[in-house]
């Protein structure tokens, strides 16, 4: 039987433009974005801890329908208004995860969490961690 213990592993996710990408999650949302060299046109993002997600292109991307990343921030409605100033928009959305007018889904049993989408149309989220 094969034995994954703790290893370092991380998570992925394509996009239809790697420059794009790279503009936007390093200019528009602040975070460290590296090129790779464990093949041709891959990026990696750093965040918190060490933890690495790595960005590939795919010339038939198609955007995921779930999110594919999560940022846990103190406060949701400053994310979104910080967000917003920088020129993202976010998702609106009726039924059991009804959004407000910000884009903010609040007390519908879940955290307090607002979505949006990188260039390639992949879901994000801000989420309240407290």
């Amino acid at each position: 039987m094969i034995m994954l213990k703790p290893t370092k592993a991380f998570s992925g996710f394509s996009v239809n433009d790697l420059s794009k990408a790279k503009k936007f999650y390093q200019d528009t949302l602040g975070l460290e974005v590296a090129d790779i060299d464990m093949g041709p046109g891959l990026l990696e993002l750093h965040i918190a801890d060490g933890a690495k997600v790595m960005i590939y292109p795919k010339p038939n991307h198609e955007p995921a329908t779930y999110t594919v990343l999560n940022f846990p921030v103190d406060n949701v409605e400053k994310a979104v208004d910080d967000l917003t100033r920088a020129g993202v928009a976010f998702e609106h959305y009726g039924g059991e995860i009804a959004t407000d007018e910000k884009g903010i889904s609040r007390g519908n049993g879940g955290p307090t969490i607002a979505w949006f989408k990188d260039p390639a149309g992949n879901i994000l989220s801000v989420l309240e961690s407290k």
